[in-house]
């Protein structure tokens, strides 16, 4: 939990003792109700740790989201850049239905929304690496016409 000390107090060894005591912040009257609300935004950002990537494992293969890695059957699997990305997407997603636009302009870029060949050149690439049957994906599934699911 984060400590914000406000106070009359304005000397430097007040601000320093209340800093050393465990203070994340110091705030010295007289102040407008913006900036304390700012502090306390701030302090709660620098508190709140980011939740763990996950690793998602499959009966074919193991995705670390934190260490960017995957592998099939123990083996270290080499992606593309862009392969990384459309499967860190539906693996964050897993289980919701992701639109073709969106993966678009997540990988791509706004003005790529209308390239949905991408997506079909991309997703046979990764089922090629990942899936045991590429033809029957089990893992890397097409809606077709809305988009792309990850189901472990």
């Amino acid at each position: 939990m984060p400590i914000i000390v406000l106070s009359a107090r304005d000397t430097q060894s007040d601000k320093v003792d209340a800093l050393d005591a465990g203070a994340d912040d110091y705030m010295t009257k007289p102040f407008g109700m913006d900036e304390p609300l700012a502090r306390v935004r701030a302090a709660l950002r620098r508190a709140t740790p980011d939740p763990p990537a996950p690793v998602v494992r499959t009966a074919s293969f193991v995705v670390d989201l934190a260490a960017k890695k995957v592998e099939r059957d123990g083996v270290a699997v080499r992606l593309t850049p862009t392969e990384w990305r459309v499967l860190e997407i539906l693996v964050r997603n897993t289980g919701k239905l992701v639109g073709q636009t969106q993966l678009l302009q997540e990988v791509w870029g706004p003005h790529f929304e209308h390239e949905t060949t991408f997506l079909r050149v991309y997703l046979a690439q990764l089922r090629r690496k990942l899936e045991r049957e590429p033809a029957h994906p089990r893992y890397l599934i097409t809606e077709p016409g809305i988009g792309y699911r990850f189901e472990p």
